[in-house]
Formats: structure tokens, sequence, C-alpha cells
């Protein structure tokens, strides 16, 4: 589809984002729909999800699950706008989790 063409078939008084020329059809429908979304629970749940599949499909990449759970303590400190103190709990809590999963999966690079 030529660029005319897309920009011909949208509707009219549909506004041209920033990135509108960039995206296709799809992509732009997705951007409408992501910036309805107000908050982080949608994203710390999908964080979530996403490290729980790496514990269970890649037991022995720590590295890149401490990186995923420091990344979701910081979307929850965000959310809930938990203190420096409690962040660091948080974390702790995580990787707790994190070694009560990975030490019976057989891992045995454990970070410190």
């Amino acid at each position: 589809m030529s660029d005319e063409l897309a920009l011909r078939s949208r509707p009219r008084g549909h506004r041209e984002s920033f990135y509108g020329r960039a995206l296709t059809e799809a992509e732009s429908a997705n951007l409408e729909e992501a910036a309805r979304v107000e908050g982080l629970d949608d994203e710390i749940a999908l964080l979530r999800l996403k490290l729980r599949e790496l514990v269970e499909q890649h037991p022995e990449n720590i590295e890149i699950q401490m990186k995923a759970a420091s990344t979701l303590a910081r979307l929850m400190r965000t959310r809930y706008r938990i203190t420096k103190e409690q962040k660091e709990s948080l974390k702790q809590a995580i990787a707790k989790t994190l070694i009560e999963v990975a030490l019976p999966l057989g891992v045995k690079y454990l970070p410190k």
C-alpha cells in the first residue's frame, strides 16, 4: 500500500501521530490502544510473566533473571512510589525467590 493510499484510507479527522508514517496500519492501531492505557499495572504483570518464563525455560541464565527482577523492582517502585529501602527489600525478596526456584532446578551459579 502506498503512503498516499494509506493516508487516504484513514478515517477523516484521524490525527496523524508523530510516528504514524513509520508504522503499519496495524501498528498504528496498537499504538492508539497503548496510548489509552494508564499506569504500569499491565507492564508489571507482563514482566512478572516473562520473569517466570525465564526461570522455567532458562534456569541457568541468572544474570538476565536478575536484570529482569531489578527492572521489576524499579517499575514497582515507580508504581507504588516506595522508598529506596523498600525497593531494596523488594529486590532482595525477588532475588530470594529466584534462588529458591533456581537451586532446586540445578542452577550452580547464583549472584551475590
